[in-house]
């Protein structure tokens, strides 16, 4: 008997039915193409931020190069005028708002500054610090902080309040450069005389020629320099102080009595100073500090302000003591000035037996005279280094060099 088979209308009901693997296949396909998108929208927002941050990155150190360049002027300009760099300017004038950035603009300024001008600023010390230093300097420090013991140890903790985040420029150049620069040349004094001939420069106001690199005429006040120089080796030859009494009558003695005045050269607004006057602006520029006696405290005495240019001095019945200022340490320093003062006498010496040997008379004179200056000139640094060491007994404690 045959089988029947299904009815028309059930083939006809019944469609191809695809198998498994054909029935995932388009379905899996349309679940890669979104995930394909999503991919590559991601890996796009990525490059999109990266491109952010190393934007932000690239704007913040341009302006922190700015910030760079902005502090250089700002320092030149202050040095310029012999002012103090003081950090609250350093934020207030070039930082405005971003003052947390100053230990990045300040190291980039520093580059730019040594690259450039062969300078660097240097941080001040302050007074408290230099003057517990100078009671027991160099190798002796150690010892007498070990001495002392714990209880009084913090009295001479380098550490309490080292900087007076003051600031200064100060030359890198190493000292041999700025001595040959400093170094008369014949050749080029001749042709300095020649140019200022041509150009009919007769005046006494133009500047001097010195044959040398170094144009002092046209930079430092050379005879106010030597002038303050030469109170700072009378201070430090009188153990690192001196009463106002003592360092006038020094003064005096020189011929700067207190009516007297300072030549300046043509790059000064007055021609000259009154001694007073001057003194008082070196207080202002660091060179100098003057204390008041009998109102000292604990920090060591106080600091009295620099009388103005036009004013009579309103403390002039009270006793006052002369000291070093920061910038003298930090610009010129002790040993500097010591040697200033040991080649001076000895040159000076030299000076005062070669005139005793022309007073002279006769073949043994002379003979005597090259004997002896052939002794000079073989004992000359043994004197350089009596004198040096006299000074810095005389001062009291050892020398210190730039600080």
């Amino acid at each position: 008997m045959a089988r029947a088979g299904p009815s028309r209308t059930q083939r006809s009901q019944r469609a191809p039915q695809p198998s498994q693997s054909q029935s995932q296949r388009p379905a899996r396909g349309s679940r890669r193409a979104p995930v394909e998108e999503d991919e590559d929208e991601d890996a796009e927002g990525d490059d999109d931020q990266d491109m952010d941050i190393n934007g932000r990155l690239d704007d913040a150190d341009a302006q922190l190069d700015r910030k760079a360049s902005d502090l250089v002027r700002f320092a030149l300009f202050m040095e310029q005028r012999r002012t103090l760099i003081r950090r609250e300017d350093i934020n207030k004038k070039v930082l405005a708002s971003n003052s947390r950035s100053f230990n990045s603009v300040f190291e980039r300024a520093q580059k730019l500054l040594k690259k450039t001008f062969a300078m660097e600023l240097v941080e001040l010390q302050s007074r408290n610090y230099r003057e517990q230093d100078n009671v027991v300097a160099g190798d002796d420090l150690q010892e007498a902080r070990n001495a002392i013991g714990v209880k009084k140890k913090s009295m001479l903790q380098p550490s309490a309040a080292a900087g007076s985040k003051t600031y200064i420029l100060r030359s890198v150049l190493d000292p041999v450069i700025i001595e040959a620069a400093a170094r008369t040349d014949e050749r080029l004094y001749e042709e300095q005389i020649a140019d200022s001939q041509e150009n009919g420069d007769d005046d006494d106001d133009m500047p001097r020629s010195y044959g040398c690199i170094i144009s002092w005429s046209t930079t430092d006040q050379v005879g106010a320099l030597g002038v303050l120089h030469v109170i700072l080796a009378i201070i430090l030859a009188s153990g690192r102080s001196m009463t106002d009494l003592d360092l006038r009558a020094h003064l005096k003695r020189l011929g700067l009595a207190s009516n007297e005045s300072i030549s300046m050269n043509t790059q000064s607004t007055h021609k000259s100073l009154p001694i007073d006057t001057y003194l008082g602006q070196l207080m202002k520029q660091g060179y100098l500090d003057r204390i008041k006696l009998g109102d000292t405290k604990a920090a060591g005495g106080k600091r009295s302000r620099a009388p103005a240019a036009t004013q009579t001095n309103p403390d002039e019945n009270q006793a006052f003591e002369w000291h070093w200022g920061h910038r003298s340490y930090s610009e010129i320093g002790e040993q500097a000035i010591a040697t200033f003062i040991a080649e001076f006498m000895v040159e000076r010496s030299r000076d005062d037996d070669a005139e005793d040997d022309d007073d002279d008379d006769g073949k043994a004179a002379r003979s005597r005279g090259k004997g002896r200056a052939g002794a000079e000139d073989g004992s000359r640094d043994k004197k350089l280094k009596n004198v040096y060491g006299a000074i810095e007994r005389a001062a009291g404690g050892n020398l210190s060099d730039v600080k």
